[in-house]
């Protein structure tokens, strides 16, 4: 759970440096990188409730 917990965190400072870039500067590669790490996270959320599941039984 903690490795989970820390590539999602990681995951999320990746989405939020490249989404900012993209909003403030109009960087299209920035945008680019921001909506392949939303569904990095999306993958790992999935990953972390599936785990989270399974410990609570």
């Amino acid at each position: 759970m903690k490795q989970l917990t820390d590539n999602l965190n990681r995951l999320f400072a990746e989405f939020t440096k490249d989404a900012a870039l993209q909003v403030e500067n109009g960087n299209k590669a920035a945008g680019t990188r921001a909506r392949k790490a939303s569904l990095a996270i999306e993958k790992a959320l999935k990953e972390f409730r599936k785990k989270s599941i399974e410990l609570s039984k």
